[in-house]
C-alpha cells in the first residue's frame, strides 16, 4: 500500500520550487503542525482515527528508508500513488476503518500546502482518480468533506485554460449542488469551497471565470425557491421545503456576493425582495440582511448601480411592508429601506429627494411600535434618510414660512408634534435620536459667505423644546436630550444657542424665576463654529463675576456655595478649548489684553491652568490640521460643516501665531519651571506644539538661553553640598532641552551632544541628571541630524561606567542600541566590550531596562550578522597571536556564550537568558551545529544546584521546544526528560508548574510515546502519566463547559503580553492549573432577562393632566410601584393584647433564634460563666488581671459543635443524630441574624433585643412546637 511509483514521485518532486508564491520553510512548518495532531492516534481505539495515523506512519517510514525529505510534495505524491493502488485493487469501501477514507482525509489535509505547479501538471491524474468517487461518496459525509478539501486546493491552483476542462467544470457543478445539501457540515464545506475559489481568481484576472456561472445558478435557484418550483436535484426527503432551500442558498450568497459580477446583482436583488412572500420569518430576515449588506458594500466601495435600477428596488421594498408587530422581519426591512435611500442619493441626489418624504413616512409609521428593536431600527433608518437631505431642499424650506408644506418642513413639523403626542410617549429616546440626526444633516450654510446654517433657521425651536423638557423634574430621558443639545451646540455654536437658551446661573437670573442650565457648560468644550471673540466678550466677564461671588461666599463662611461657584468657573474655562478650535478671528481676538489674562491664569490659578493650556494647544493644532494635505485633498469633507475654516484662513492664523511664539515661549518656560515635576507633561506638550510652528531662529534663540542656564546650573551642582536640592533646577532645564531638541538645527544639536557627553553630566551624583543626559544623547543620535564618531563616543561612554546610576541604565542601553549600527566593519571587536553590560542588563529589576537591554543584545546581533572583521588581537583577554574572525551571528553567539563560564551565578543566568533571546530572534540563520552545541551546553545547567541558573535554563528549554526543529531535539530526549523530571516535584520558584508546562509542549511536538519512553524509571514516568491525565481531564471539562453553554464566550486563560519573546518564554497554554480545583462544583448561571415594561402615566397629586401637550414629561418607562401596603403581611398573625406585639405561633416558626432562646434560658444560672471559659470566643484572666483569649483548637470547636447540636433530645440516639444533621443543613428563618455563640440577653424568658424579621418570610415557615420570634410559646 505504501510503495510509491518512482516515476510519478520524481515528476512531482521536480516541481518543488516552481510555485510563484510558495515559501517552503513556512509551509512545511504549518503542515507539520497539522500532521503532529494525527500521529499520536496510532493507538486510538477509534477506527477512523487510527487508520489515518497508521497510514501516515507507514508513509513516513518509507520516506525514512529512501532518505526523502518530508515535504508537502512528497506526502502528496505518496498519497496519490497509494490512492491509485487502492482504486485499482477495488478496495473502495467507505467504512470507519477502511483505507480510502483515510487516504482522502490525508490528501485533503496536505493538498493546500502543495505547490500550484504540481497540481497543474498532474491535473488529469487527479481528476481520473477522484472525480468518479463523487457518486459513491455522497452517502458518506466525512469522506465527501475530505474530497471537497482536496478539490478546494485543486480549483485554487489552476490557471485560466485549465478551468475550461470538462471534468473540472463538471466537478465544480457537483460541488455547487452540494451547497443546498441538507447536511450542515457538507453544506458548509461546499460553501467554503465556492467562496475560496471565487476569491482567488487566476492571474491576471480580477474576477474568477466561474463567478458568472455561480451568479446565474444562484439567480435561477432563488427564483425557483421563491415560486415554489424546485428541481429534483434540490429536493429530497429531508428538505423538501422551498424556504429551507432558499435559506441554504442565502448562506452561499452572503460570502460570494462581493465576488459576483456587477451586472448580475440587480436580478438577484429582485429575487431577494420576493423571498419574504414565502412567509418564513428567518428567510425574510436573512434576505433583508443580505440586501442591506449588498447596498452598504456598494455604497462604501463607490460602485453605483444605474439610476434606473435603484427606483425599481425602492418601489419593491416599499411594496413589501411588514407588520409593526413582526420583530423578526421588520427591523431588517427598515434598515434596508434606509440604506437603499443612501445608495439612491449617491447615484441620483435629485431623484432621491423626490422619494424622500414617502420613504420617511413609511419608516415613521414604525416609530410608535411597542417593540424596542423596531423603534431603534426606525430611528437608525430615519437617521440615514436625514443624510439624504440636500442643500436645495434646505433652501426651499428656509424660504417658506414656518407653516410651509415643503418636504423638509413637513418632516420637522411631524417630529416636533410627536414629542407632545401620547402615541409616541414610549418612543421619546428614538425621537430625540432623530432630532440629533436632523441637526447634523442640516449643518450646511444656506449661503456660502454667511455663517447662518439651515439647522439654526429650521431647528432652533425644536431644540428649544427639547431643552425645556430637559429641565423638567419628571423628564426621564435627560441623556438623550443632552445629546440633542450637544449636537446643536456643535453645529450652530454657543454664540447662537445661548441666545435661545440662556444659562441663568447668576443670582439675578434665579430671582426672575428662570431655570438654570448649567448642563450647557460641559457641551461648550467640543469644537464648534463660534468665534473666539464670543468667549472673550461673554464668558470671560461671566467667569469674573462668578469668581467674585465665590470670594464673597468664602468670606461669609458659605463653603458649599463657594465650591459651587468654583466648579462653575472651571466649567466655563473648560469651553476655552472649544472656542480655540479653528477659530476664524484669532488675529482680532488674541489681543495683548486677552493674552495677559491667559498668562495671569497660568501663573496664579492652578485649577484653571490645565484648561488654558489645553486651549493653547488646540489653537495651534486645529489650524495645522486644516492646512495639511489630507484637508486640502478632501475639501468636500469640510465644506458642508460650519466649524473648520478654509485652508487660506488657517494659514493666516498660523502666520499670526508665529509672531506670538517668542512671548508665549517666555510664559510657558516660566510656567514649566514653576510647576511640580509630575505636572510638567501638559506644559511640555504645549511647548512642543508651539515650537513646531516657530521659525528656526526663534527656536535657536530659545535654545541658546536654555543652554546657557544649563551650563550655569551644572557648574553650581558640581560644588554643591546638597545635591538633590541643587539638581532640581538642572533636571528642569534638561527637560526643556529634551522638548526643544526635535526642532533644533544641526549646529545646535551638535553643541548639545558634546555638552552632555561630559563627566559632569554622565557621572553626576544626581540620578536625574544622569538619566536625562543619556536621554538627550540618545535623542540627538536618533534625530539623524548629527554626525557621530561612534568609536570615540563608545570609548568615552565606557569611561563613565564607574559612576553609572541604576536609573540611567535604560537610557544608556537605548543610546548604545542607536550607536551599534554605526560601528565600522573593521572594528567589530568593539562589540565584545559591550556584551557584558548588555547581558547583565537583562537581569535588571526594571522591566523597561530589561527590554532596552534585550534590544541592545539584538541590535549587536544584527550588526554582527551584516558582516565585518573581529580583530581578536585587539581584545584585552587575547594574546598577540590571536587571529581575525569574520563577523557573523554564529561568532556573536560564541562571544555571548563566554559568559557561561562566569564566576557568579548571576552572570551565568543572564548569559542563558541572552542566548535564549538570540536563539529566538535569529533562529532562521543560526547554523544547526551551533544550535546543537548551545542546547547540549545549556542542558548541563539543568543539573546545577543554583536555582537562578536553573530558572533561566528552564526558560531556554521551553523556548527551544517551541522554536527549534523537532529533528534537532529528538536525539536528546533521553537526556532532557530525566533532567526535567528531577525538578518536577520542586515547588519553589514555581519549578513544578514550569516543568509541567514544558512537558505538555514536548508531548504536543514529539508525541506521547517518545517522551514517555525517554522517562526511564517507573517513578519518574508516573509524573508524565499524571500530566497526561490532567490534560485529558481538562479537555473533557472544557468540552463539557462548551456543550452546556455554547453561546457564552468564556474569557481566554492565556494572557498575551504584546512581546512575542515574552509570550513564548513566560506564556503558557497549560491545562495544569485548570485541574487543581476540579472538586469545586460549577454553579449554574442563570441569564437575567430584562423585563419589558410599557410606558405609564405619572400622576402628580390633584394636578390636572393635559394629554395634548407636554406628554413627554408625564410618562415613565419604569414599572409602577409594586410595594406591598402596610398590613398586608401582618394580618396573617395574632397580636398580643397586653404588649401589642405580633405573636408567631410555634406552627409558624422554624427558626434557630428560638433554639438560642431556649438554650439561653437553660444556661442562665451559671451557664454563661462556663461558656466564657470553655468556648472558642471565651477568655480567662491571669494573676495580674490581663485578658488571655482561648485558643481556637479542634477539640474546642468539636465540643462547641456538639453543644450547639443538642437542642432537642430524643430517646433514640441514632435517630436523634440523623435529625440533628438534617436540621443543620437546612436554612432556618432568621439565620442571617444568628451570632456564632451568643444567645442574647435573657429577660423573663424572652429575648431582647428582638430580631426584626420580614413577616412575609415568617408567614411561609411551618415547624415544630418551639418558642416564637416574640418569645411567646
Amino acid at each position: 500500500m505504501c510503495i510509491m511509483s518512482a516515476n510519478f514521485y520524481l515528476a512531482v518532486s521536480s516541481h518543488w520550487h516552481r510555485g510563484p508564491d510558495y515559501h517552503p520553510s513556512h509551509i512545511v512548518i504549518v503542515m507539520e503542525d497539522a500532521l503532529t495532531k494525527i500521529r499520536p492516534h496510532t493507538r486510538s481505539p477509534i477506527a477512523h482515527q487510527k487508520t489515518p495515523a497508521d497510514l501516515l506512519q507507514a508513509l513516513e517510514s518509507t520516506f525514512k528508508d529512501k532518505g526523502t525529505d518530508r515535504t508537502p510534495t512528497a506526502y502528496f505524491a505518496a498519497l496519490i500513488t497509494t490512492l491509485d493502488e487502492t482504486i485499482r485493487t477495488k478496495e473502495t469501501s467507505l467504512g470507519d476503518g477502511d483505507v480510502l477514507p483515510a487516504e482522502l482525509y490525508l490528501l485533503g489535509l496536505v493538498s493546500p500546502f502543495v505547490p500550484h505547479a504540481v497540481m497543474q501538471t498532474h491535473l488529469n491524474t487527479l481528476l481520473s482518480l477522484t472525480a468518479p468517487l463523487f457518486p459513491s461518496l455522497n452517502a458518506h459525509a466525512p469522506s465527501l468533506r475530505s474530497q471537497m478539501s482536496l478539490y478546494n486546493a485543486i480549483f485554487c491552483s489552476l490557471d485560466r485554460s485549465q478551468l475550461d476542462v470538462p471534468n473540472v467544470r463538471q466537478s465544480f457543478a457537483t460541488v455547487l449542488q452540494l451547497c443546498v445539501d441538507p447536511r450542515p457540515k457538507v453544506r458548509k464545506r461546499a460553501v467554503d469551497l465556492i467562496s475560496d475559489v471565487l476569491s482567488n481568481p487566476p492571474s491576471p484576472l480580477s474576477r474568477h471565470p466561474y463567478a458568472q456561472r455561480v451568479a446565474e445558478w444562484l439567480h435561477t435557484s432563488l427564483q425557483q425557491a421563491s415560486t415554489g418550483v424546485l428541481s429534483k436535484s434540490k429536493l429530497d426527503g429531508k428538505s423538501s421545503d422551498s424556504a429551507d432551500v432558499a435559506i441554504h442558498l442565502l448562506a452561499l450568497l452572503r460570502p460570494v456576493l462581493p465576488n459576483l459580477p456587477l451586472e448580475a446583482i440587480p436580478p438577484i436583488i429582485s429575487v431577494l425582495l420576493a423571498l419574504p412572500r414565502l412567509g418564513n420569518p428567518y428567510l425574510s430576515q436573512s434576505s433583508y440582511a443580505i440586501l442591506s449588506d449588498l447596498l452598504s458594500t456598494s455604497l462604501d466601495s463607490g460602485t453605483q448601480s444605474s439610476a434606473e435600477q435603484i427606483p425599481a428596488v425602492l418601489t419593491a421594498i416599499l411594496a413589501s411592508r411588514p407588520l409593526k408587530s413582526d420583530v423578526t422581519v421588520t427591523p431588517s426591512w427598515i434598515r434596508v429601506l434606509g440604506r437603499t435611500m443612501l445608495m439612491y442619493r449617491s447615484a441620483d441626489a435629485e431623484g432621491c429627494t423626490v422619494n424622500l418624504l414617502g420613504a420617511w413616512k413609511a419608516v415613521w409609521a414604525y416609530v410608535e411600535s411597542t417593540q424596542t428593536q423596531i423603534r431603534k431600527a426606525a430611528a437608525e433608518s430615519l437617521g440615514s434618510l436625514a443624510q439624504c437631505i440636500t442643500l436645495p431642499m434646505a433652501q426651499a424650506a428656509v424660504n417658506e414660512p414656518d407653516d410651509g408644506k415643503s418636504d423638509l418642513r413637513t418632516i420637522i413639523t411631524q417630529t416636533s408634534q410627536a414629542l407632545d403626542s401620547l402615541a409616541y410617549a414610549q418612543a421619546i429616546p428614538e425621537l430625540l435620536t432623530v432630532v440629533s440626526s436632523l441637526t447634523t444633516s442640516l449643518a450646511m450654510r444656506i449661503e456660502p459667505r454667511k455663517p447662518n446654517t439651515a439647522a439654526e433657521i429650521l431647528l432652533l425651536p425644536l431644540v428649544e423644546k427639547v431643552a425645556d423638557l430637559r429641565v423638567q423634574k419628571n423628564f426621564e430621558h435627560k441623556e438623550a436630550a443632552d445629546t440633542v443639545i450637544s449636537t446643536a451646540m456643535r453645529v450652530v455654536g454657543p454664540a447662537v444657542l445661548l441666545n435661545v437658551l440662556p444659562l441663568n446661573l447668576e443670582p439675578q437670573d434665579r430671582q426672575a424665576g428662570s431655570e438654570p442650565r448649567a448642563f450647557l457648560l460641559p457641551m461648550i468644550s467640543q469644537p464648534h463654529p463660534s468665534p473666539l471673540s464670543h468667549f472673550l466678550s461673554y464668558f470671560v466677564p461671566l467667569s469674573e463675576r462668578m469668581y467674585n461671588l465665590q470670594k464673597k461666599a468664602e468670606e461669609g463662611g458659605r463653603q458649599a456655595e463657594a465650591k459651587v461657584w468654583s466648579v462653575l468657573v472651571s466649567q466655563v474655562w473648560t469651553g476655552f478649548a472649544g472656542y480655540c478650535h479653528a477659530s476664524p478671528d484669532v488675529k482680532s481676538a488674541l489681543t495683548p489684553g486677552f493674552s495677559q489674562i491667559l498668562s495671569q491664569i497660568l501663573y496664579n490659578q492652578p485649577d484653571l491652568r490645565l484648561l488654558v493650556l489645553r486651549g493653547l494647544k488646540v489653537l495651534v493644532e486645529s489650524n495645522l490640521v486644516i492646512v495639511s494635505e489630507d484637508h486640502v485633498n478632501e475639501p468636500s469633507k469640510y465644506s458642508a460643516l460650519t466649524g473648520p475654516i478654509t485652508p487660506e484662513e488657517a494659514a493666516e492664523n498660523i502666520a499670526f501665531l508665529k509672531s506670538q511664539v517668542e512671548s508665549w515661549f517666555a510664559v510657558l518656560f516660566n510656567v514649566f519651571s514653576s510647576v511640580a515635576s509630575d505636572t510638567r507633561g501638559v506644559v511640555g506638550d504645549v511647548i512642543s506644539v508651539w515650537a513646531n510652528i516657530a521659525e528656526p531662529r526663534e527656536v535657536s534663540k530659545a535654545y541658546g538661553k536654555v543652554a546657557e542656564l544649563f551650563k550655569q546650573n551644572l557648574q553650581k551642582l558640581v560644588g554643591a553640598s546638597d545635591v538633590q536640592q541643587s539638581a532640581a533646577a538642572t533636571t528642569m532645564i534638561q527637560d526643556l532641552l529634551i522638548l526643544l531638541l526635535p526642532f533644533l538645527d544641526t549646529s545646535d544639536i551638535t553643541s548639545l551632544f558634546h555638552g552632555c557627553l561630559t563627566e559632569e553630566v554622565l557621572a553626576c551624583r544626581d540620578n536625574g541628571v544622569q538619566k536625562r543626559g543619556y536621554k538627550l544623547l540618545g535623542k540627538s543620535v536618533a534625530s539623524g541630524k548629527l554626525q557621530v564618531d561612534v568609536l570615540d563616543t563608545l570609548r568615552q561612554l565606557d569611561s563613565f561606567m564607574v559612576g553609572l546610576s541604576p536609573a540611567a541604565k535604560r537610557d544608556r542601553f537605548v543610546l548604545l542600541s542607536l550607536l551599534v549600527p554605526g560601528i565600522p566593519a573593521s572594528s567589530m571587536h568593539v562589540i565584545t566590550s559591550l556584551i557584558p553590560e548588555a547581558v547583565l542588563g537583562t537581569k535588571e529589576p526594571s522591566e523597561r531596562t530589561r527590554s532596552a537591554a534585550f534590544d541592545l543584545v539584538v541590535a549587536m546581533g544584527k550588526r554582527m550578522s551584516e558582516g565585518g572583521v573581529v580583530k581578536r588581537q585587539m581584545l584585552d583577554e587575547m594574546d598577540g597571536g590571536a587571529t581575525e574572525a569574520q563577523a557573523s551571528i554564529n561568532e556573536y553567539i560564541t562571544m555571548v556564550a563566554a559568559g557561561l563560564a562566569g564566576a557568579s551565578p548571576h552572570m551565568i543566568s543572564a548569559s542563558v537568558t541572552a542566548i535564549s533571546r538570540l536563539v529566538y530572534e535569529f533562529k532562521g540563520i543560526i547554523d544547526s551545529d551551533v544550535q546543537t552545541n548551545i542546547f547540549t551546553t545549556l542542558l548541563v545547567f539543568l543539573s546545577s544546584a543554583n536555582r537562578e541558573i536553573v530558572k533561566s535554563t528552564l526558560g531556554y528549554i521551553k523556548l527551544a521546544i517551541h522554536t527549534l526543529p523537532v529533528d534537532l531535539l529528538r536525539p536528546y530526549l533521553t537526556e532532557l526528560v530525566p533532567a526535567l523530571l528531577a525538578w518536577s516535584h520542586d515547588h519553589k520558584n514555581h519549578f513544578k508548574a514550569k516543568v509541567h508546562h514544558i512537558f505538555e509542549r514536548m508531548i504536543r511536538r514529539f508525541g506521547w510515546d517518545d517522551v514517555y519512553a525517554a522517562a526511564g524509571k517507573e517513578e519518574a514516568a508516573k509524573v508524565l502519566v499524571n500530566i497526561k491525565k490532567r490534560k485529558e481531564r481538562a479537555k473533557r471539562k472544557k468540552a463539557r463547559t462548551q456543550d452546556e453553554d455554547e453561546e457564552e464566550e468564556a474569557p481566554s486563560g492565556k494572557v498575551v503580553t504584546g512581546d512575542a519573546f515574552e509570550d513564548v518564554l513566560y506564556g503558557s497554554e497549560s491545562e495544569y492549573e485548570d485541574t487543581d480545583d476540579e472538586s469545586q462544583v460549577d454553579r449554574p448561571t442563570v441569564a437575567k432577562t430584562k423585563n419589558q415594561h410599557g410606558v405609564r402615566l405619572r400622576a402628580d397629586g390633584d394636578e390636572p393632566m393635559d394629554l395634548l401637550k407636554g406628554v413627554a414629561s408625564r410618562v415613565a418607562n419604569a414599572p409602577g410601584n409594586r410595594r406591598r401596603k402596610p398590613g398586608t403581611d401582618a394580618k396573617h398573625f395574632n397580636v398580643d393584647s397586653d404588649s401589642g406585639k405580633i405573636v408567631i405561633t410555634a406552627e409558624e416558626s422554624d427558626s434557630d433564634i428560638e433554639v438560642s432562646a431556649r438554650k439561653a434560658a437553660d444556661i442562665a444560672a451559671g451557664g454563661a460563666y462556663k461558656e466564657t471559659i470553655t468556648s472558642v470566643d471565651g477568655f480567662t484572666r491571669d494573676a495580674k488581671g490581663r485578658v488571655k483569649f482561648n485558643k481556637d483548637t479542634k477539640k474546642r470547636r468539636r465540643e462547641n459543635a456538639d453543644e450547639d447540636g443538642d437542642v432537642e433530645m430524643a430517646d433514640d440516639t441514632v435517630e436523634n443524630s440523623s435529625k440533628r444533621n438534617k436540621r443543620r443543613s437546612e436554612v432556618k428563618l432568621g439565620h442571617e441574624f444568628k451570632a456564632k455563640k451568643a444567645g442574647g440577653d435573657v429577660k423573663k424568658g424572652k429575648l431582647e433585643p428582638y430580631a426584626y424579621l420580614p413577616l412575609r418570610q415568617a408567614a411561609k415557615k411551618k415547624g415544630r412546637d418551639r418558642i416564637g420570634v416574640s418569645g411567646k410559646r
